[in-house]
C-alpha cells in the first residue's frame, strides 16, 4: 500500500478496491436510515441513493436492537442501587457468618444454612425482580420501588454487631 502513514490505522487491506457507501458482505445495517444501504455484493441503484422513508415502530423491533431509553441520571440511580445491593449481599455474608455460632444455641444448621442464603441471594433476587416486573414501566417507578428495597433488605446482623462482632 502506497497511502499515507497516518492514516494506515484507519484503513484495511481491500479497501481501495471497495465503495465506501456500501458495506463488508455479511454485514447488517440496523437502525434509523439503514433501509439504503446496500452491501458488497449488492449493486447500488437509484432508488438507494434517495433519503430512506421513515419506518414504522414494528420494523425496528424485529431487527433486536432495543433503545433502553434511559437517561444519564437513571443509569447513575440505578448503578448506585446496585452498588448498594452489592454491599448489602456482602454484609449479609458478613454479619450471617458472624452470627453463625449464637444462632447455633437456638437452631440447628439445617434451619439457619437455607435461610442464610436466601438472605444473602435477597439483594440480588430483589434486584432482578424489579429489573423484569418494571420492564416498558416510568424509569420512576423502577427507581422507587429499587429504593424501597434497599430500606427494606438492609443487613441488620452487620449493622448491629459490625464486622468484628460485638
Amino acid at each position: 500500500m502506497t497511502s499515507d502513514p497516518d492514516e494506515d490505522g484507519l484503513s484495511w487491506d481491500g479497501d481501495e478496491h471497495r465503495d465506501p457507501h456500501t458495506l463488508p458482505r455479511g454485514w447488517k445495517a440496523v437502525g434509523k436510515g439503514s433501509t439504503g444501504v446496500p452491501t458488497d455484493g449488492a449493486s447500488r441503484t437509484a432508488s438507494t441513493d434517495a433519503p430512506a422513508a421513515p419506518t414504522d415502530a414494528s420494523a425496528d423491533s424485529d431487527s433486536g436492537e432495543h433503545d433502553t431509553g434511559l437517561s444519564t441520571g437513571a443509569l447513575l440511580g440505578l448503578g448506585a442501587l446496585g452498588g448498594i445491593y452489592l454491599l448489602y449481599t456482602i454484609g449479609w455474608v458478613i454479619g450471617g457468618l458472624r452470627m453463625q455460632d449464637l444462632a447455633r444455641l437456638i437452631v440447628s444448621d439445617a434451619m439457619y444454612v437455607p435461610w442464610f442464603v436466601l438472605a444473602v441471594a435477597a439483594p440480588a433476587l430483589w434486584f432482578l425482580t424489579t429489573w423484569v416486573l418494571t420492564r416498558g414501566r416510568a424509569t420512576w417507578m423502577r427507581l422507587l420501588i429499587l429504593l424501597a428495597g434497599a430500606v427494606l433488605l438492609v443487613p441488620w446482623p452487620f449493622v448491629m454487631m459490625g464486622a468484628l462482632g460485638a
